[in-house]
């Protein structure tokens, strides 16, 4: 034991001093390359006091990298993390000025923006040689890894724990089954192509399958559902509630805790990863210990609040910072290109890519895909059962370039070599683990509600109520239809132009009307209950025929006080809830579950008074967005509500021949069931029992 121990210290002095050496070369090569750089007096040195005082710098500023740079990262805890990346390059310039200071010689000297140049190129050097050297030495490699890991001091997997395997579920948010299936022949997820036994040598380890989400198919209620096994009542992405007079957004801190603590309390149990788990860039925790980037928990701060360990725990490494700034920064600049290639070729359909996002998409694409990463590294190392991460990259970038765009495939294949780094850090992990890549929706290609008919769903709306609207929306064809139903309805002459606006002979309620993706949400927030048909067309005549005949709009769903549920589609069709599987009307072109998705959303406490689903054409698959997305997903139509499920052959099927997974909250079952079989972590049940309203397995 004693001679392997001294071997390690041997092994770890040696690569000290390796990349020591490399640091020095580094460092004397940009003096002579850079002006403002200098390692010498002014009346010129010999050689060797050269390469003396570049050692002596280059090994100040490693050593300031090891111990300072920790600290202020921690420090930095607070600062957002879109700021932090910006910081890197200033805080590691900052420790290379410090270690010139500290060069006895007193010779050296930098400009403060050629330091920082000089700090990035030695870090990027030094973290390059140094991984180079650990993978060559699994033991150190194991270390260099593990340290990314946030794992308490202290604690230990139980006995025999690592005898099992443990299970990395790996969320590829917004990727739909034919979109991967698509990148797959297509070459450009070779990783994921070799687990399905394509590509040269391979050998399939994994089955794939299509699933069906429900009718709001979004990240918010798909990931409470396969997490929390309850999204019960959570109609769109954003919806008001009337009892609590708010609006619920799933991406809201606060939403996010609550929504959470109604899914515990419904099922009984807090969730998928209760048992040793670790939750990774979610939005929800699933019951987890060890969090990093949790949404529902960001609100929180305490020492029980972890959310933004993983942050500490990636930029803790100054190589890591660095790498990943410039990575920021050409993520930033390809952006900027792609979105001027695009309006110059006047590409359509498109929408404005133009201020905070290109830094918004930056960092979905690198700081968070790096930090998730790294964090399932650790998890890993640390033998942990249970790990869901959440890779939000592709959906970000297909929101504004489009589902099967340049720039989205670009972004598969730079996730697919995430994707073989986690398959490659498995084969030193202290236990066995199974990779269960899936994710929660796809996405939908289509222009906006807004360029094809000139107005917003709200401003249709408003038209509808025969409340006022910008006069640009009064001149659209959509706009003067609305004003033209409503002059119908209430019998009212035409109006001269520029004469007093139409409004009902009673006051309006205005109305709060909310977009998640295709599907639109109405509410009237004076009324304190949901309202009807009936009161609908009776405060509003006109509203509902002019939503319902709009070219844009597929079906919209109220509630009537004769049929309960009641589905309205062009040309008057009407269509009772409980009718829709022998007569699915408006509902046809949407596709087998659709009658049963919108029958479960009517079901919920907080549905909207009237909610509306775009137009969906299923030939090319294109729906129309009432936000500004050239792909959307939240509502029924195409690609956005059949995410995949990719498993290993070691577990079960996740249904049976000739049967459909449909839904989230079975997806949760599914998932739970992996985790029990080979005696993995048994995850406590609540009540697996579907209750009023859920589907049944």
């Amino acid at each position: 034991m004693g001679k392997e121990r001294w071997q390690r210290v041997g092994s770890a002095v040696w690569r000290s001093v390796a990349v020591w050496a490399v640091s020095t070369v580094t460092m004397l090569v940009l003096a002579g390359i850079l002006p403002d750089f200098r390692l010498q007096s002014p009346d010129g040195d010999s050689a060797t006091s050269i390469a003396v005082t570049a050692a002596l710098g280059a090994g100040a500023f490693g050593v300031l990298s090891s111990v300072v740079w920790p600290l202020l990262v921690r420090a930095l805890l607070l600062v957002p993390a879109l700021v932090l990346g910006l910081l890197v390059f200033f805080l590691n310039g900052s420790l290379l000025l410090l270690a010139l200071r500290l060069d006895p010689s007193g010779q050296s000297e930098a400009a403060p923006e050629t330091a920082v140049v000089v700090a990035a190129v030695m870090s990027a050097v030094a973290s390059a040689t140094g991984g180079a050297l650990a993978v060559r030495d699994d033991d150190a490699y194991r270390r260099r890894l593990y340290r990314l890991s946030d794992r308490r001091r202290g604690q230990t997997p139980p006995p025999g724990a690592l005898s099992t395997p443990g299970t990395v579920f790996l969320q590829l948010d917004g990727v739909g089954h034919d979109v991967l299936v698509d990148a797959i022949g297509r070459g450009l997820m070779p990783t994921v192509a070799s687990w399905l036994g394509e590509g040269p040598g391979a050998r399939t380890t994994h089955r794939l399958a299509p699933w069906l989400t429900d009718w709001s198919s979004q990240t918010g209620a798909s990931q409470l559902g396969i997490l929390h096994g309850s999204n019960y009542d959570v109609p769109a992405f954003r919806w008001y509630e009337k009892d609590t007079r708010e609006i619920v957004v799933c991406n809201r801190p606060t939403s996010a805790a609550e929504l959470q603590r109604r899914a515990v309390e419904r099922t009984g149990d807090g969730g998928l990863l209760t048992v040793d788990g670790a939750s990774r860039g979610n939005l929800f925790s699933g019951g987890a210990e060890q969090l990093a980037l949790v949404l529902s928990v960001a609100a929180r701060r305490g020492r029980e609040n972890r959310s933004r360990a993983g942050y500490f725990a990636y930029f803790s490494d100054p190589a890591n910072a660095v790498r990943t700034a410039l990575s920021f920064v050409a993520d930033v600049g390809r952006e900027i290109g792609e979105s001027t290639r695009a309006r110059l070729r006047k590409q359509r359909p498109r929408v404005g890519r133009g201020g905070l996002y290109p830094f918004i998409r930056a960092f979905a694409t690198v700081i968070e895909r790096d930090v998730v990463v790294a964090a399932v590294i650790g998890d890993m190392f640390a033998g942990r059962a249970s790990v869901y991460a959440d890779l939000v990259a592709y959906d970000e970038v297909a929101h504004h370039s489009g589902p099967r765009s340049r720039d989205a495939e670009k972004v598969l294949q730079r996730l697919d070599r995430s994707l073989a780094l986690i398959e490659q850090v498995a084969e030193h992990a202290p236990r066995t683990y199974r990779v269960v890549l899936l994710s929660d929706h796809g996405q939908s290609p289509g222009e906006t509600f807004h360029a094809r008919y000139g107005l917003g769903l709200g401003e249709l709306v408003r038209a509808g109520c025969g409340l006022p609207v910008p006069r640009k929306a009064r001149r659209t064809h959509s706009g003067a239809e609305a004003r033209t139903a409503v002059r119908a309805a209430l019998h009212r002459p035409e109006a001269a132009e520029g004469g007093e606006q139409l409004r009902p002979t009673r006051p309006p309620s205005e109305p709060i009307v909310l977009a998640s993706g295709n599907l639109g949400l109405v509410s009237f927030p004076d009324v304190p209950h949901r309202m009807s048909r009936e009161e609908i067309d009776a405060r509003h005549p006109a509203l509902l025929t002019t939503l319902a005949n709009h070219p844009g709009i597929g079906f919209v769903l109220v509630r009537s006080e004769e049929h309960g549920g009641l589905v309205l589609g062009a040309h008057g069709a009407e269509i009772p809830l409980d009718e829709l599987d022998d007569d699915p009307g408006p509902l046809a072109d949407f596709g087998p579950g659709a009658a049963d998705a919108v029958r479960r959303t009517h079901s919920f406490p907080h549905v909207a008074d009237i909610m509306v689903n775009s137009w969906y054409d299923p030939e090319d698959g294109e729906v129309l967005a009432f936000e500004e997305q050239v792909g959307s997903h939240g509502g029924l139509g195409g690609a956005q509500g059949r995410p995949f499920l990719m498993s290993p052959l070691s577990l079960s099927p996740p249904v049976g021949a000739g049967e459909e997974l449909v839904g989230a909250e079975q997806v949760h079952r599914v998932l739970r069931r992996w985790l029990r079989e080979d005696d993995g972590p048994q995850v406590p049940v609540g009540d697996d029992a579907p209750r009023a309203g859920e589907r049944s397995a």
